[in-house]
């Protein structure tokens, strides 16, 4: 994918330093442990965000992710490289049915008890350890630590247990838009820019005319995530309003 223009908002993505990141995911961990605590039986049997999943399910999988990727840190600590899950995805999937069954008191102790341990794995990586090699997408301990933040923003969200896309902190949403941008279908210039901030790309062909969609941050970090943005962008291609185009597969 080619980029045409980035505003100095896309170059402040790059620069993020880990500690900041390592800080925001603490944000978002005790964040999550206050949103558990109201939480009861009834409620996690409702559905959550992704199709097919109850919020039982997707906090069992932040469970899960958390512990997946606090294990990259510990092993890449001692210069060793493991999978994320034993099983492969597969056992994912197997944990996450399993762990949904579990009442809110149950399920809200083995969140808490994985994003403790997420807390302590995170909090061993030295200044010197970002680059050290994991096996989660053949990255970093840099990499697997937005991983991270990002699994942990957008699960919450997609719990519906009171934290919304439209609360996306601005600096994960600059990281989603740049991370998520190969979701832009190459063939068709798109144009995204937000209305409450300094963000604007241009994907694709520059001599072509493009779709522009403009809104919020947060919903543009929203619509490129796959969520449902808090209010209709506006599209427009040529003067005509359209629906936003569809999005490839997450890279």
């Amino acid at each position: 994918m080619t980029e045409a223009h980035a505003q100095p908002a896309e170059a402040e993505t790059h620069a993020l330093p880990a500690e900041a990141v390592r800080a925001a995911t603490e944000t978002g961990q005790e964040r999550l442990r206050a949103l558990l605590a109201a939480l009861t039986d009834d409620e996690v049997r409702e559905p959550g965000e992704l199709p097919g999943w109850t919020r039982a399910h997707v906090l069992s999988h932040i469970e899960g992710v958390a512990l997946a990727l606090a294990r990259q840190a510990r092993y890449a600590l001692r210069g060793e490289l493991i999978e994320p899950y034993d099983g492969g995805r597969p056992a994912r999937a197997a944990a996450i049915e399993a762990g949904a069954v579990r009442g809110a008191a149950a399920l809200g102790e083995a969140v808490r008890a994985a994003l403790a341990e997420a807390s302590a794995a995170w909090a061993a990586v030295g200044p010197a350890d970002w680059q050290r090699p994991v096996k989660h997408r053949n990255g970093d301990l840099r990499s697997a630590l937005l991983a991270w933040w990002r699994e942990l923003e957008i699960h919450t969200a997609d719990a519906r247990i009171g934290h919304a896309p439209r609360d996306w902190p601005r600096e994960l949403c600059h990281h989603l838009l740049d991370h998520l941008s190969p979701r832009v279908p190459e063939d068709l210039p798109v144009v995204l820019t937000s209305t409450d901030d300094t963000f604007s790309r241009r994907y694709g062909d520059a001599g072509a005319p493009a779709v522009t969609v403009s809104g919020p941050l947060t919903d543009l970090a929203a619509w490129l995530a796959g969520r449902t943005p808090h209010q209709p962008l506006d599209c427009h291609r040529s003067g005509r309003t359209i629906r936003p185009p569809e999005l490839l597969a997450w890279p």
